[in-house]
């Protein structure tokens, strides 16, 4: 009997010895598999076996498609593969591990720079094979290039500078410049690691200029002024410095040498002195007249320097105006032509000023303008021009300036924009809309640099306000259509060329539809169909919005009369509102007027708003929730999350409804950053008891993902595209409840 005891117990070890090797296995593919750099086993210069990531990085779709493949296919040729093999061999056959960087090829034939890291299984027997890790390095080997060209020519710029460049740590110099040393009279590397107390003749004056630099240099950071030194051959010299200090690293000076100068300025200061006492020592009569002549003169240049002044000047903001403008760009063009350096044009255009001028008079209007005059001046360099041509519009001239200068000014003004004016009694926020164009790419004058970055203004206006854009070609023939399309606009509503289409919202519990959402469409009879996201900015931009948003909601609601008069009581109708529209004192009035021509409770209606609209004027938005929710009509916030909108307001706002925008919604499926967004929007939402609808449905994997999340409704093409009314009645006659819920 003990025998086949011990047999079974051999066998149940077996049977758990397998077990876990074969968990062993799994978890080594997971971290294979895990892993972030590329793996592959090569015998007989063969992959073997690699995990995904290594497939990936050569152009592969999975790494079964490698297994067989020779590792020499790899490397950019035949030759290149030998030399790895002669230079790996002799430390991986003594047991080391083997790393180098290498072009390495992809199944295009594209080449790329990769990080080698190789080992033998067995030293003793090459023949077992190998694990090579690869990591693609191109982008970084492209990088580092970039940056030793950078520091190349920041070397270059320092060994040629025409001042003398000197770094100094506890006042002693750690490094120079060769124009300082010959400035100083030293010859090459002889001042490297010396006290500055050399270039002194006394104790005391070493002294002096350290309590004076450096008490300015560590308050302020910057010092700039005058410094009296010795060169090395005892003769004098003064020197203009300015120095800043630099973190952990000690103080960076420039110096120019203005002993000639200072001398000539003496000297001039001398024989001035000379002439006025020999003119003293003439009659007193003549000095008499003198003095009135330069009376005379005085006067006479006053009124030209006022003259000059009116006609270059803004008398508001005290801003140069479009003459000097006009004058100075041409000047900075011809300067960044002659030295191929780079010069950028602003366009500037403040959002909704008229609303100051007509709400709060233009004396605060004016005073509006003055304070923005001096933020802009605030931001920008010394040398840049801040000008005023009119109205609320500036241009900003940037010499030397690239897209990325530009950029950086642009996104400070951004920032300044955001504090708060303070004018009296009011306290305003004004937000820029601002377009910028770069010589020479964009224009090579004045008129037509103005031109492109107005041209782009506009498109920054078009793509929400409060932002900036760059110049491009295709913004001049965008700018051609959209003019094109306003004057076509103006006629479309008298021309019938305007209709709406309908999408249901459905209960995702049910399937029920209980609100339709009200969609406007344009079709011209020689353009086409034109897409809302190209005309509704066009609309806006023109004013023509509001007198369309009258038609759609008009339109929209005698829709929703038809339909509960053909058996569905209880259905809502969704309508998009703009910006624009919810900014009118009068929409309240005209929602209240539109239902009762329809002769529809307000609740029937269901107003969605952008985030936009209600997030850049808090205050004016919650007064307009306010008079529409005492009218009994419901309001959503559409788009939620492409906005600024906080919790705070969230809860000021007192919706009943959120609709998650669908670019959260496209990518639930791949994208695990989507699913946790969507997720906790709906988790938000429920904690302060809104309703939550999905835009975008068009899978059912996006619908049951929805239902576990608990999202209220759907809407997508997953249940209907936006049809006409006649074509979308019968889904509608068919999923609406006839009963109230």
């Amino acid at each position: 009997m003990t025998l086949p005891i011990k047999a079974q117990e051999l066998q149940a070890r077996d049977l758990t010895a397998g077990m876990s090797l074969q968990r062993t296995l799994r978890e080594q593919q997971t971290l294979l598999d895990s892993a972030g750099v590329g793996i592959v086993f090569i015998r007989q210069r063969r992959v073997v076996h690699c995990n995904q990531r290594y497939a990936e990085i050569f152009g592969y779709h999975n790494a079964h498609e490698l297994i067989g493949h020779s590792s020499e296919s790899l490397h950019p040729h035949r030759e290149a593969f030998r030399a790895l093999g002669r230079e790996a061999f002799t430390t991986l056959s003594e047991g080391q591990t083997f790393r180098c960087e290498r072009q390495m090829r992809r199944r295009d034939g594209t080449l790329f720079w990769s990080s080698l890291t190789g080992r033998l299984i067995n030293p003793a027997n090459t023949s077992e094979g190998s694990i090579w890790t690869i990591d693609d390095i191109d982008e970084h080997k492209q990088t580092r290039a970039l940056l030793d060209a950078m520091q190349h020519e920041k070397q270059v710029l320092f060994d040629h500078a025409m001042v003398g460049i000197v770094y100094l740590r506890d006042r002693h110099l750690t490094r120079c410049n060769r124009h300082f040393e010959v400035m100083l009279g030293y010859e090459p590397g002889e001042l490297l690691g010396s006290s500055v107390r050399r270039w002194y003749a006394t104790e005391a004056e070493y002294e002096e200029v350290g309590e004076r630099c450096y008490s300015i240099l560590q308050r302020n950071g910057t010092f700039e002024g005058e410094v009296a030194m010795y060169r090395k051959d005892g003769s004098p010299i003064i020197c203009q410095v300015r120095s800043k200090m630099l973190p952990n690293q000690g103080s960076v000076w420039i110096a120019m040498d203005v002993t000639e100068y200072k001398r000539a300025q003496q000297a001039l200061s001398r024989s001035q002195e000379q002439l006025e006492r020999l003119v003293r020592e003439r009659t007193q009569e003549l000095h008499n007249t003198v003095h009135n002549l330069h009376l005379q003169i005085h006067e006479r240049k006053e009124d030209q320097d006022r003259i000059h002044w009116l006609a270059h000047y803004d008398p508001l903001t005290g801003l140069p105006n479009r003459t000097l403008l006009a004058e100075r760009s041409r000047q900075e063009i011809c300067r960044a032509s002659a030295e191929r350096k780079p010069l950028a044009v602003m366009f500037i255009d403040l959002d909704h000023f008229k609303n100051v001028n007509d709400s709060l008079g233009h004396r605060v209007g004016d005073s509006l303008l003055v304070q923005i005059g001096q933020r802009l001046r605030a931001v920008v360099r010394e040398y840049d021009t801040v000008a005023r041509l009119g109205g609320d519009e500036f241009v900003l001239l940037l010499p030397g300036a690239n897209e990325r200068g530009a950029a950086r000014v642009a996104q400070k003004l951004l920032e300044t924009f955001r504090v708060p004016y303070h004018l009296g009694r009011h306290e305003l926020t004004m937000a820029p809309s601002m377009g910028i164009a770069l010589y020479p790419r964009d224009g090579l004058d004045f008129d037509t640099l103005t031109q492109s970055a107005d041209v782009a203004m506009y498109r920054a206006k078009r793509d929400g306000r409060n932002t900036f854009r760059f110049f491009t070609p295709e913004m001049q023939a965008h700018s051609v259509r959209a003019l094109l399309l306003e004057n076509a606009l103006r006629r479309a509503l008298e021309r019938g060329q305007l209709e709406l289409h309908y999408q249901p919202q459905v209960h995702i519990a049910t399937g029920e539809v209980r609100c339709v959402e009200a969609l406007l469409r344009w079709h011209h009879p020689e353009l086409g169909r034109i897409s809302p996201a190209e005309f509704i900015p066009v609309a806006e931009g023109s004013g023509q919005i509001v007198p369309i948003g009258e038609w759609v909601l008009r339109t929209a609601l005698a829709q929703l009369r038809m339909w509960r008069q053909l058996g569905l009581p209880h259905l809502k109708m969704a309508v998009n509102l703009s910006a624009i529209q919810f900014r009118q004192p009068q929409l309240p009035e005209l929602v209240t007027r539109l239902l009762h021509e329809a002769d529809l409770p307000p609740d029937a209606l269901e107003l969605e708003l952008t985030e936009g609209a209600a997030v850049s004027d808090p205050r004016s938005a919650m007064d307009t929730m306010q008079q529409l929710r005492a009218c009994g009509v419901h309001l959503s916030m559409d788009d939620f999350g492409t906005g600024y909108s906080s919790l705070s307001q969230l809860k000021l706002f007192q919706l009943c409804k959120l609709k998650i925008d669908q670019s959260f919604v496209r990518d639930l499926e791949t994208d695990p950053s989507d699913r946790a967004l969507v997720s906790a929007i709906i988790r938000m939402a429920q904690a302060l008891g809104l309703h939550t609808t999905a835009e975008g449905v068009e899978t059912i994997a996006q619908l049951d993902f929805l239902r576990e999340q608990g999202c209220d409704e759907a809407q997508g093409y997953h249940f209907s595209p936006p049809q006409q009314a006649d074509r979308i009645l019968p889904l509608l006659l068919k999923h609406t409840p006839l009963e109230a819920h």
